[in-house]
Protein backbone atom coordinates (compact mmCIF):
# COMPACT_ATOMS: atom_id res chain seq x y z
CA UNK A 1 0.00 0.00 0.00
CA UNK A 2 1.28 3.14 -0.91
CA UNK A 3 0.95 6.14 1.30
CA UNK A 4 0.18 9.83 1.17
CA UNK A 5 1.74 12.62 3.38
CA UNK A 6 1.67 16.31 3.26
CA UNK A 7 4.68 18.38 3.96
CA UNK A 8 4.11 22.17 4.87
CA UNK A 9 7.42 24.75 4.84
CA UNK A 10 8.76 21.65 2.49
CA UNK A 11 11.27 24.39 0.33
CA UNK A 12 14.18 24.24 2.60
CA UNK A 13 15.44 22.87 6.12
CA UNK A 14 13.93 20.26 7.50
CA UNK A 15 10.71 20.39 5.70
CA UNK A 16 12.95 19.37 2.27
CA UNK A 17 14.80 16.96 4.64
CA UNK A 18 11.73 15.74 5.31
CA UNK A 19 10.36 14.98 2.02
CA UNK A 20 13.08 12.76 1.03
CA UNK A 21 12.73 10.89 4.23
CA UNK A 22 9.15 10.35 3.41
CA UNK A 23 10.34 9.28 -0.43
CA UNK A 24 12.91 6.81 0.58
CA UNK A 25 10.02 5.54 3.43
CA UNK A 26 7.57 4.75 0.58
CA UNK A 27 5.38 7.97 0.95
CA UNK A 28 3.97 9.94 -2.11
CA UNK A 29 4.23 13.40 -1.03
CA UNK A 30 2.33 16.75 -1.68
CA UNK A 31 4.94 19.86 -0.61
CA UNK A 32 3.59 23.03 -0.14
CA UNK A 33 5.69 26.08 0.43
CA UNK A 34 5.74 29.84 -0.53
CA UNK A 35 9.23 30.05 -1.72
CA UNK A 36 8.86 28.80 -5.41
CA UNK A 37 12.29 26.11 -5.44
CA UNK A 38 9.74 23.83 -4.01
CA UNK A 39 9.21 23.49 -7.94
CA UNK A 40 12.65 21.59 -7.79
CA UNK A 41 11.29 19.15 -6.07
CA UNK A 42 8.75 17.38 -8.56
CA UNK A 43 9.32 13.82 -8.74
CA UNK A 44 6.43 12.29 -11.72
CA UNK A 45 4.34 10.18 -10.13
CA UNK A 46 5.93 10.98 -6.68
CA UNK A 47 6.13 14.45 -5.22
CA UNK A 48 3.95 17.18 -6.28
CA UNK A 49 5.07 20.59 -5.70
CA UNK A 50 2.74 23.21 -4.57
CA UNK A 51 3.98 26.89 -4.80
CA UNK A 52 1.22 28.29 -2.05
CA UNK A 53 1.41 30.68 1.23
CA UNK A 54 0.08 28.41 4.38
CA UNK A 55 -1.28 31.36 5.83
CA UNK A 56 -3.51 31.99 2.52
CA UNK A 57 -7.18 30.76 3.83
CA UNK A 58 -7.55 28.95 0.94
CA UNK A 59 -4.33 26.56 1.30
CA UNK A 60 -5.07 24.11 4.21
CA UNK A 61 -8.49 22.69 2.35
CA UNK A 62 -6.56 23.15 -1.40
CA UNK A 63 -3.51 21.59 -0.22
CA UNK A 64 -5.25 18.51 1.20
CA UNK A 65 -7.82 18.21 -1.50
CA UNK A 66 -4.78 18.06 -3.90
CA UNK A 67 -3.05 15.12 -1.92
CA UNK A 68 -7.16 13.34 -1.92
CA UNK A 69 -7.05 14.07 -6.18
CA UNK A 70 -3.65 12.91 -7.01
CA UNK A 71 -3.51 10.31 -4.55
CA UNK A 72 -7.00 9.16 -3.36
CA UNK A 73 -5.44 8.93 0.23
CA UNK A 74 -3.80 11.22 2.92
CA UNK A 75 -2.12 8.99 5.49
CA UNK A 76 0.17 11.80 7.23
CA UNK A 77 0.69 15.93 7.73
CA UNK A 78 3.87 17.18 8.21
CA UNK A 79 3.23 20.75 10.09
CA UNK A 80 6.39 22.03 9.43
CA UNK A 81 6.10 25.79 8.11
CA UNK A 82 7.33 28.34 10.49
CA UNK A 83 9.48 31.54 10.37
CA UNK A 84 11.36 32.12 13.53
CA UNK A 85 12.34 35.51 15.40
CA UNK A 86 14.21 35.96 18.18
CA UNK A 87 13.42 40.01 19.57
CA UNK A 88 13.29 41.25 23.01
CA UNK A 89 9.68 41.66 23.88
CA UNK A 90 9.73 45.59 24.01
CA UNK A 91 11.32 45.70 21.04
CA UNK A 92 8.70 43.36 19.27
CA UNK A 93 6.17 44.78 17.36
CA UNK A 94 2.25 43.83 17.05
CA UNK A 95 2.89 43.42 13.17
CA UNK A 96 5.85 40.99 14.76
CA UNK A 97 3.41 39.07 16.65
CA UNK A 98 0.40 38.87 14.35
CA UNK A 99 2.96 37.54 11.63
CA UNK A 100 4.07 34.97 13.72
CA UNK A 101 0.99 33.74 14.80
CA UNK A 102 -0.49 33.85 11.03
CA UNK A 103 2.48 31.57 10.63
CA UNK A 104 3.27 28.83 13.17
CA UNK A 105 -0.11 28.69 14.44
CA UNK A 106 -2.94 29.56 12.43
CA UNK A 107 -1.62 27.16 9.54
CA UNK A 108 -1.25 24.14 11.69
CA UNK A 109 -4.40 24.41 13.30
CA UNK A 110 -6.01 24.53 9.58
CA UNK A 111 -4.24 22.32 8.37
CA UNK A 112 -5.07 19.96 10.95
CA UNK A 113 -9.02 20.73 10.67
CA UNK A 114 -8.84 19.76 7.20
CA UNK A 115 -6.56 16.75 7.48
CA UNK A 116 -7.92 15.02 10.26
CA UNK A 117 -11.33 13.33 8.75
CA UNK A 118 -9.21 11.96 6.17
CA UNK A 119 -6.63 10.77 8.42
CA UNK A 120 -9.51 8.89 10.72
CA UNK A 121 -10.18 6.63 7.37
CA UNK A 122 -6.74 5.94 6.87
CA UNK A 123 -5.43 5.33 10.20
CA UNK A 124 -2.71 8.33 9.78
CA UNK A 125 -0.92 10.72 11.93
CA UNK A 126 0.06 14.39 12.36
CA UNK A 127 3.60 15.30 13.57
CA UNK A 128 3.93 19.00 13.86
CA UNK A 129 7.37 20.70 14.25
CA UNK A 130 7.53 22.67 17.89
CA UNK A 131 11.00 23.72 19.59
CA UNK A 132 12.33 23.32 22.68
CA UNK A 133 11.24 26.85 23.13
CA UNK A 134 7.87 25.65 23.47
CA UNK A 135 9.16 23.77 26.89
CA UNK A 136 11.41 26.04 28.15
CA UNK A 137 12.15 29.27 28.46
CA UNK A 138 14.84 30.74 26.13
CA UNK A 139 15.58 34.59 26.43
CA UNK A 140 14.64 36.72 23.73
CA UNK A 141 12.02 34.61 22.17
CA UNK A 142 8.80 35.33 23.96
CA UNK A 143 6.46 35.69 20.37
CA UNK A 144 8.38 33.14 19.16
CA UNK A 145 7.95 30.56 21.93
CA UNK A 146 4.01 31.37 22.29
CA UNK A 147 4.17 29.92 19.25
CA UNK A 148 5.91 26.85 19.61
CA UNK A 149 4.21 26.43 22.99
CA UNK A 150 0.66 26.31 21.21
CA UNK A 151 1.82 23.63 18.88
CA UNK A 152 3.00 21.83 21.77
CA UNK A 153 -0.55 22.01 23.39
CA UNK A 154 -2.41 22.04 20.08
CA UNK A 155 -0.33 18.71 19.70
CA UNK A 156 -1.40 17.11 23.30
CA UNK A 157 -5.03 18.27 22.58
CA UNK A 158 -5.60 16.58 19.23
CA UNK A 159 -3.87 13.29 20.59
CA UNK A 160 -6.42 13.12 23.27
CA UNK A 161 -9.27 14.16 21.31
CA UNK A 162 -8.27 11.26 18.44
CA UNK A 163 -6.39 8.53 20.40
CA UNK A 164 -9.94 6.95 20.23
CA UNK A 165 -9.87 7.48 16.46
CA UNK A 166 -6.88 6.35 15.48
CA UNK A 167 -5.10 8.97 14.37
CA UNK A 168 -1.83 9.40 15.90
CA UNK A 169 -0.50 13.45 17.05
CA UNK A 170 2.97 13.88 18.10
CA UNK A 171 5.55 17.03 17.79
CA UNK A 172 9.44 17.22 17.07
CA UNK A 173 10.75 19.86 19.31
CA UNK A 174 14.42 20.69 17.94
CA UNK A 175 16.93 23.09 19.33
CA UNK A 176 19.33 24.94 17.45
CA UNK A 177 19.46 23.71 13.67
CA UNK A 178 21.95 24.20 11.44
CA UNK A 179 19.38 26.01 8.69
CA UNK A 180 18.71 29.36 7.18
CA UNK A 181 16.54 30.30 10.01
CA UNK A 182 19.74 30.09 12.67
CA UNK A 183 22.02 31.87 9.92
CA UNK A 184 19.76 34.72 9.62
CA UNK A 185 19.37 35.32 13.58
CA UNK A 186 23.14 35.35 14.19
CA UNK A 187 24.00 37.82 11.23
CA UNK A 188 21.98 40.29 13.08
CA UNK A 189 23.85 39.47 16.41
CA UNK A 190 26.53 41.94 17.34
CA UNK A 191 29.59 39.02 17.47
CA UNK A 192 28.32 36.25 15.79
CA UNK A 193 31.23 34.12 16.43
CA UNK A 194 30.35 34.55 20.26
CA UNK A 195 26.91 33.96 19.71
CA UNK A 196 27.74 30.32 18.62
CA UNK A 197 29.70 29.98 21.10
CA UNK A 198 26.84 30.49 23.41
CA UNK A 199 24.76 28.14 21.54
CA UNK A 200 27.32 25.90 20.85
CA UNK A 201 27.79 25.67 24.85
CA UNK A 202 23.93 24.97 25.75
CA UNK A 203 23.87 21.87 23.34
CA UNK A 204 25.84 19.16 25.49
CA UNK A 205 26.88 17.36 22.56
CA UNK A 206 28.83 20.23 21.05
CA UNK A 207 27.29 21.11 18.08
CA UNK A 208 23.78 21.80 16.84
CA UNK A 209 21.45 19.30 14.89
CA UNK A 210 21.18 18.92 11.15
CA UNK A 211 18.02 19.22 9.20
CA UNK A 212 18.12 15.38 8.48
CA UNK A 213 18.72 14.23 11.96
CA UNK A 214 15.17 16.45 12.40
CA UNK A 215 13.65 14.94 9.52
CA UNK A 216 14.55 11.53 10.78
CA UNK A 217 12.91 11.80 14.06
CA UNK A 218 9.42 12.53 12.35
CA UNK A 219 9.72 9.72 9.67
CA UNK A 220 10.40 7.97 12.92
CA UNK A 221 6.55 9.39 14.39
CA UNK A 222 5.00 8.89 11.25
CA UNK A 223 6.30 4.99 11.04
CA UNK A 224 4.68 1.56 12.48
CA UNK A 225 7.72 1.49 14.72
CA UNK A 226 6.02 4.34 17.01
CA UNK A 227 2.61 2.87 16.37
CA UNK A 228 2.51 2.76 20.49
CA UNK A 229 3.61 6.83 20.67
CA UNK A 230 0.56 10.10 20.66
CA UNK A 231 0.34 13.04 22.35
CA UNK A 232 4.67 13.01 23.10
CA UNK A 233 6.90 15.95 22.29
CA UNK A 234 10.35 14.54 21.01
CA UNK A 235 13.45 17.17 21.58
CA UNK A 236 16.11 17.04 19.25
CA UNK A 237 18.07 19.15 20.85
CA UNK A 238 21.35 17.85 21.66
CA UNK A 239 20.88 17.28 25.57
CA UNK A 240 19.63 21.21 25.73
CA UNK A 241 16.81 20.61 28.17
CA UNK A 242 18.50 17.44 29.80
CA UNK A 243 20.75 20.31 31.51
Amino acid sequence: MELTAVVTGAARGIGRDVVVRLRAAGYRVVAVDVDTAIAEQAEDGWVVPVVADVTADATPADTIGRALAEFGRLDLLVNNAARFLRRPILDTTDDDFDALIATNVRPAFRFARAALPHLEASRGCIVNTASISGLIGVANQSAYAMTKGAIVQLTRQLAIEYAGRGVRVNAVAPGAVDTGFMDEARAADPDPAASLAVTLSNHPIGRVSTPDEVARAIVFLAAPESAGITGTILSVDGGYIAR
